[in-house]
């Protein structure tokens, strides 16, 4: 209920114990604000070539925690539409989302989920557990199904730092698919249509000792090499300054690398490339 319709005061609703789920109040109440709700009218379908589309995101366990990391580029069909979309995203202080699929739809659901978890902690007085937070994540995209099947499909990968887990073990991944369905990826995992790719690359370069300044080039390598192969995703932009967002998750919680720090790395990466163009070769 809105405001003007109790006269400028909160309606009873607000005041009715419930749920700890702000997606479970909002469908209830006000399901006419949740995107993920609304499906195309019958037989239709969205047209690739209209809906922005972003590609490609990558998560890997390294020593002091978990590395989340995405390219720039958003297409519409052959065209690219975005040239520096941002599509990692902080969930809380220990959680980061990124996203491939449906640009517009992606971006609510990922604000959407900031609110659910913030909400869950003020109601419950203490955050969700990392397993919790995924399941929730999944729900969410389970009540996106009706619009996946119409072609408007967001695939999300969620990385976090569990301090209830074994030291070593504290970095964590999780994975889903278009229904919703909740997979923990073991080391490394990618999304989008540059994923097959990027996961080659990292299967290559992974090893769990990682430094953070390793696990950030390898990111960058992984991206390169789908960059390399998909159209629809974005290497470094080096005339534009435009480089891969690369975001750490440790027991200090959640950070960004500056630009700076990224296009250091970058700019080595793209160097050593010269002398190597297919990148470094698999440690025997």
């Amino acid at each position: 209920m809105t405001h003007g319709e109790h006269g400028g005061q909160l309606g009873e609703e607000f005041f009715t114990p419930g749920s700890s789920s702000f997606t479970e109040f909002l469908a209830a109440h006000r399901p006419e604000l949740l995107a993920t709700r609304r499906v195309l009218p019958d037989g239709m379908r969205a047209d690739d070539d209209r809906v922005p589309h972003g590609t490609t995101v990558l998560a890997l366990t390294y020593r002091d925690g978990v590395l989340i990391a995405g390219d720039r580029r958003a297409t519409m069909g052959n065209l690219i539409a975005q040239r520096d979309l941002e599509k990692v995203h902080p969930a809380d202080d220990h959680t980061a989302v990124a996203f491939a699929g449906t640009v517009g739809l992606a971006l609510d659901m990922v604000k959407l989920y900031q609110v659910e978890l913030t909400h869950f902690e003020k109601i419950e007085g203490t955050p969700m557990t990392l397993g919790g937070k995924a399941r929730r994540l999944a729900g969410m995209i389970r009540e996106n199904l009706g619009q996946a099947m119409q072609g408007l499909a967001v695939v999300p990968l969620l990385t976090g730092y569990d301090p209830a887990r074994p030291e070593g073990e504290r970095g964590r991944i999780f994975g889903f698919d278009l229904a919703g369905g909740l997979y923990e990826k073991r080391d490394f995992h990618a999304e989008g249509s540059g994923s097959p790719f990027a996961r080659g690359a990292l299967k290559k370069l992974y090893h769990r000792d990682m430094t953070r300044r390793e696990a950030a080039l390898a990111a960058l390598q992984a991206l390169w090499d789908a960059a390399d192969d998909d159209s629809a995703t974005g290497g470094p932009d080096l005339g534009r300054r435009i480089y891969p967002i690369v975001s750490v998750i440790t027991e200090d919680g959640f950070e960004r690398l500056t630009e700076p720090e990224t296009a250091a790395l970058a700019h080595e990466m793209i160097e050593h490339r010269g002398s190597r163009p297919d990148g470094p070769a698999a440690a025997l």
